[in-house]
């Protein structure tokens, strides 16, 4: 069989490649461009973590190309130093720092001169977790608790206001874990994010489709209160089941106004097994905390009716494929697959064990809550219901 011959890419087709991948396009389909597949780029793209690298410019102070070869023709003239600064408009001393840098006047090239400066600034910027080690431990030590780096980016401004040298961003963290070569923080805490993959996906990715049944007797969402849609009054939930081999489920349940979670141990997907495990997870909330349930179109809610008759609680029914009528609930499923992996059984996890995880989503700074945390919120709606 005879081998393809290599392919050597041009910095206008790694400019394609780095525009597909932030639009959210697969590896697959970027290397389709080229006729290549995805293994091709796929090197290319995971040099820098999948975070595109920050496109080179020359500082505004620095020496033009036209300035250098005024210099050139100056010492050509025989000119003086001082002479050539005043043609330029520099100081002496940058034309005398360019002249020494580059052979001196006997063999100063304007090309060569303006190719060396190029490589010589090609220094990356040291990243402020390397400079700040007592900040990168403090980072570090957030990622083994699970926190996200936009919440430990968002708890480090609160918890320092003042303190400049104490905050960084959520980017910088994620550049700092997906780019080793910054050396700020270790690759194996790589493991403590959401999502476990060894380059960095862009927000706009997505592979989810919708494939729901039908219900009987649902009551579409668009009949909900307004007072549930801009969450301002609690009690309105949101729920859905995350789902493993084996036919094996868990339960989840998310406040609209305080993002408080709750997870349900369920032994299997039909109706009833699921309805009883919502009604059991209701009757543990006061009655003015769960006045609604919003749900999807899957059929593990067709007995909505005897959920409702037992609880009191009305239930709501999303569109089809509108996943982001429950954003809340979607944006917990996701979370929770850091805990519950895709392909793992999930029926191996007790109540003690899914209460454990809810407490420790529970007790995480939400940037959404201005950086308080879900279990705070909701505690203080109990406590106004008493």
């Amino acid at each position: 069989m005879k081998q393809r011959p290599r392919i050597y890419y041009t910095e206008t087709d790694k400019a394609l490649m780095w525009d597909r991948w932030q639009k959210g396009d697969s590896l697959q389909s970027i290397a389709s461009l080229f006729g290549r597949n995805h293994s091709s780029i796929a090197g290319i793209l995971s040099r820098t973590g999948g975070i595109r690298p920050p496109q080179r410019k020359r500082s505004r102070l620095a020496l033009t190309m036209s300035e250098r070869e005024e210099i050139s023709r100056g010492v050509v003239a025989g000119q003086s130093i001082r002479s050539i600064a005043r043609t330029l408009g520099r100081a002496a001393s940058t034309v005398s720092r360019e002249l020494k840098r580059n052979g001196g006047q006997r063999c100063y090239r304007a090309n060569k001169a303006d190719q060396a400066a190029w490589d010589r600034s090609h220094r990356p910027k040291r990243c402020k977790l390397v400079d700040n080690r007592a900040l990168a431990r403090m980072v570090a030590k957030k990622l083994t608790m699970e926190w996200s780096p936009e919440q430990i980016a968002g708890w480090l401004k609160c918890t320092y206001p003042d303190d400049e040298d104490f905050q960084v961003s959520h980017e910088t963290i994620y550049r700092s874990l997906f780019v080793q070569a910054r050396g700020a923080l270790k690759k194996e805490l790589l493991q403590h994010l959401r999502k476990k993959r060894a380059m960095r996906r862009s927000r706009h990715h997505t592979q989810k489709t919708g494939d729901h049944g039908r219900i009987t007797d649902a009551v579409s969402i668009s009949e909900r209160p307004a007072s549930v849609e801009d969450r301002a009054v609690p009690g309105h939930w949101e729920g859905d089941l995350i789902s493993g081999p084996r036919n094996t489920h868990i339960g989840t349940l998310v406040e609209r106004h305080t993002r408080y979670v709750m997870l349900a141990k369920v032994n299997g997907k039909d109706t009833e097994t699921v309805i009883n495990a919502l009604i059991k997870q209701a009757h543990k909330l006061p009655r003015e905390l769960y006045k609604s349930l919003t749900w999807d179109r899957g059929k593990e809610l067709a007995d909505h009716k005897r959920f409702t008759l037992a609880t009191d609680v009305d239930v709501y029914f999303c569109d089809p494929h509108s996943p982001w009528q429950r954003g809340s609930n979607e944006n917990t499923n996701g979370l929770l697959r850091q805990y519950f992996p895709k392909g793992t059984d999930l029926s191996i996890h007790s109540q003690a064990k899914l209460n454990a995880v809810a407490r420790q989503l529970n007790e995480r700074p939400r940037k959404t809550l201005d950086y308080q945390t879900p279990a705070d919120r909701f505690n203080q709606c109990v406590a106004s219901t008493h």
